[in-house]
């Protein structure tokens, strides 16, 4: 089949997109388009340029050394890190190439914070529709093109499936990353008091905890007599905090999205299976995309 593939942003697991690519390719089926929000541009314009094993094999062998080599603090600029040496890695696997060279059509999308808007990309170089669509705001810093603030494409449609609707395909696949285990529903509202609470419900909040951050290693701490908060799990760090809350904020951006334009096929990566920055863990993330797609196209006869 004619497969017009959508690949969600949510950092490090995004190497699932690897394992989803490959499973689909593994059972015949041509992909003729591709569109991708973030780390969803990065392996999405990789598989377009022709580059997805080049890409893998460089995923396969980095360690938390290298990332921590590639880290530039950058000082009172609007992001904690800067993306130079990043991009020089990407430019050695992805090569030179501008989208409208590609074999195939090709969306990244990042986010105008000026304008308030998404935007995509379809022509220009791919490195640098890439490097737009990447920058987590905070985190990375953004860029200026064209006199517009761009950052990552996820702080507006984390899994663009506008880009799939006039294209000539069977079928639109889509990868997202911001799953929940089955069993999990989304919640609604709930009410609750900001009296004091007589029982501690600590344990259940270090359970929660366990629940969506897997490096999460909380300890019961009591609290102070005159202090109406619980203690925070003293594990609880910054990449945490960032993970729980774009986890979050993306999920429920991209499931109001999906419910106006679903795809044929959606392959859910769940949240828990990394943290956005787990780049040194590319060999399980990928797999785990593989056999979550796997299941997804026997469910639908691919």
């Amino acid at each position: 089949m004619r497969i017009s593939l959508v690949l969600g942003s949510g950092g490090a697991r995004g190497y699932a997109h690897i394992g989803a690519i490959e499973e689909l390719l593994s059972r015949g089926h041509e992909i003729v388009a591709v569109a991708g929000s973030s780390i969803g541009a990065l392996v999405g314009g990789a598989y377009a340029a022709g580059r997805l094993d080049d890409l893998k094999q460089t995923a396969l062998k980095l360690t938390r050394a290298d990332l921590w080599m590639m880290a530039q603090p950058s000082l009172n600029t609007p992001g904690l890190l800067k993306l130079d040496r990043v991009m020089k890695r990407m430019e050695q696997v992805v090569g030179d190439v501008r989208i409208e060279e590609l074999p195939m059509p090709y969306t990244a999308v990042a986010t105008d914070l000026l304008a308030g808007r998404e935007i995509w990309f379809h022509s220009g170089p791919l490195l640098t529709a890439i490097r737009a669509s990447i920058a987590i705001p905070s985190v990375f810093q953004p860029i200026m093109l064209h006199g517009r603030l761009l950052v990552d494409g996820g702080v507006v449609n984390p899994l663009p499936m506008e880009t799939s609707l006039r294209l000539d395909a069977d079928l639109t696949v889509a990868v997202s990353l911001f799953g929940r285990e089955r069993g999990w529903e989304h919640g609604s509202a709930i009410e609750i008091s900001s009296d004091e609470s007589s029982s501690n419900p600590l344990n259940r909040l270090q359970e929660r905890l366990a629940d969506v951050l897997p490096t999460a290693r909380a300890r019961a701490v009591r609290s102070a007599p005159t202090d109406p908060f619980e203690p925070l799990p003293p594990d609880l760090d910054l990449t945490d905090m960032l993970t729980m809350s774009l986890d979050v904020m993306h999920e429920r951006i991209q499931a109001s999205r999906v419910a106006v334009n679903p795809p044929d096929v959606h392959v859910e990566v769940p949240a828990r299976t990394s943290t956005l920055f787990d780049f040194d863990q590319a060999a399980r993330i990928i797999e785990i995309g593989r056999q979550l797609a796997a299941e997804q196209f026997d469910e639908a006869g691919l």
